[in-house]
């Protein structure tokens, strides 16, 4: 049953972010609707800037012993937000006992696709020399979740091995737009706005065709991934890039989890302090990580 601060947040964000992105119409503008400030530091959470593969970023880690490193890319439609507007997530995975970094990675229109590819795919790169490709996890919201998929078929390309696991909230993996929920939900996502999708990625794709799978995994080939976990809520206008994103997986033969959570906003897992389905999904993600992480290993 959902909780009872699901029902607050909707109103909440159709005013405070919703309403600031239909009137927004620069990048900039869109960029503050979604917020550039960083929360408050997390309790117990220790953040420390760093560099991976030529690529800033920032760890977050919260346990002497980890179960392993996670690349968690942050969403905000491949133009905004940022490692540190993201921490409530990154901070719930490291209390969970994963070492986290978020690369910060190059933002369009100032620098379009393959850009958010190229860094993501130089970030995996060197955490996987790192660590091992078993001992990493690869997780993304949004924007990210998408990034997170085309990573792994760049990966794919450049014959590196696959991780232990993919975590995707809310992936965009079809910058076409061509899902039927982006209308069906048009008016029950209270911060999304369907009729611009196709704006905010012509930003991204700068001419590029947005079936390219490299920018919408969706249309690639996902044969060979590793186990995924995809959480998406039945109310969101990217509902529809998740489940079938879900049935591909299955239809190459692939392992997958589809997660649909009832009555939630759009990346509800970002709303740790608030949202309790925040704190139980990012749970049951983490527990999906450590499960795969785990298996990995034993079979490495």
């Amino acid at each position: 049953m959902p909780s009872w601060q699901s029902y607050i947040v909707h109103p909440l964000l159709c005013v405070f972010v919703k309403r600031k992105l239909a009137r927004s119409f620069t990048p900039r503008e869109a960029r503050a609707a979604l917020g550039t400030h960083p929360p408050q530091k997390m309790r117990g959470v220790d953040v420390s800037s760093a560099e991976l593969g030529g690529v800033r970023g920032e760890w977050t880690r919260a346990a002497e012993k980890e179960a392993g490193a996670m690349l968690y890319l942050h969403g905000g439609g491949y133009f905004a937000c940022s490692p540190q507007t993201h921490r409530p997530i990154t901070g719930g995975f490291a209390r969970q006992g994963l070492g986290v970094f978020a690369p910060d990675y190059r933002l369009a229109p100032e620098h379009p696709f393959p850009a958010a590819v190229e860094d993501a795919l130089a970030v995996y790169r060197a955490l996987t020399a790192m660590h091992g490709p078993s001992r990493v996890v690869v997780a993304g919201d949004s924007a990210g979740g998408g990034l997170a998929l085309s990573t792994m078929l760049a990966a794919r390309e450049a014959g590196l091995a696959m991780p232990a696991g993919l975590v995707l909230f809310s992936p965009w993996t079809d910058l076409a737009g061509t899902g039927a929920s982006i209308q069906a939900n048009a008016r029950r996502d209270s911060m999304l706005i369907g009729h611009r999708i196709q704006e905010v990625a012509a930003l991204y794709l700068n001419g590029a065709p947005p079936e390219t799978p490299l920018a919408s995994p969706l249309y690639g080939d996902l044969a060979g991934l590793p186990p995924v976990l995809i959480q998406v809520s039945e109310r969101e206008i990217l509902l529809d890039d998740s489940v079938r994103l879900a049935e591909k997986i299955q239809s190459c033969g692939g392992r997958v989890e589809l997660s649909i959570w009832r009555n939630l906003p759009h990346v509800w897992q970002i709303s740790q302090s608030f949202l309790p389905e925040a704190r139980q999904a990012l749970a049951q993600a983490a527990d999906f990580a450590k499960s795969a992480l785990a298996s990995a290993g034993a079979a490495s």
